[in-house]
Order: C-alpha cells, then sequence, then structure tokens
C-alpha cells in the first residue's frame, strides 16, 4: 500500500506541484487549501506525512499542527514557510515537526525529505 501524504497550503499552483511530484514518486496524495480540510483529511485518512504551510488564512500553521498532534501525537510533519519567522519555525519544532523548508523550496530536497522520514 502507498504511503499517504497530506499536503496543506493556500497556494493551488504549490499544491499543484507538490501533488504531482509525489504522485510521480508512487505516493498517494490529499490536498487542503485550510485548516478545516487538512484536519478533515486527517481524521479520515490518518496520513503517514503532512506538508504543512505555516501562513495559511483563517487558521494558521500552528494552529493546524496542533490539532493535528491532539487527533495523532505521532503525526510526522514538515512545514513550509515563505518567510523567515524562527519563532514560528521554533514552535513548530518544538511540537515536533521534523523538518521546515523556506519559499521557494528546491523541489529536490522536499522529495528527499519526504523519502527520508517517510519510510
Amino acid at each position: 500500500m502507498a504511503e499517504k501524504i497530506l499536503i496543506v497550503d493556500d497556494q493551488f499552483g504549490i499544491r499543484i506541484l507538490l501533488n504531482e511530484v509525489l504522485q510521480k514518486e508512487g505516493y498517494e496524495t490529499y490536498q487542503a487549501s485550510n485548516g478545516a480540510q487538512a484536519l478533515e483529511i486527517v481524521d479520515r485518512y490518518s496520513p503517514d506525512l503532512v506538508l504543512l504551510d505555516m501562513k495559511i488564512p483563517g487558521m494558521d500553521g500552528i494552529e493546524i499542527l496542533k490539532r493535528m498532534k491532539q487527533k495523532d501525537p505521532d503525526i510526522r510533519v514538515i512545514i513550509m514557510t515563505a518567510y523567515g519567522e524562527l519563532d514560528m519555525i521554533q514552535e513548530a519544532k518544538e511540537l515536533g515537526v521534523l523538518t521546515h523548508f523556506a519559499k521557494p523550496f528546491d523541489i529536490d530536497d522536499i522529495r528527499n525529505a519526504v523519502k527520508q522520514y517517510i519510510s
């Protein structure tokens, strides 16, 4: 069975890019454009890994991360942020994220991190 990856980003283009790249690698992918969708997918499909953008309108990445960890303390999360917000990255790390990427990111770096953390 293919590992499941949830891509959470309010930017359509980034979701599509990550979705395409990760599906080519053989992963089953899900997409969410906001926190409510992301949490619903976590409930329904229990993804093996989440790629989470930290700047999402409505519920921000830290809030989404906290709620995901409440549902599944062992959920594996990689965060993405367009901003050099060190306190947000630090808080996310304290909440247990695996690593973070600054946008714009190198797609090969993301692909390699996914391979590293999903097995």
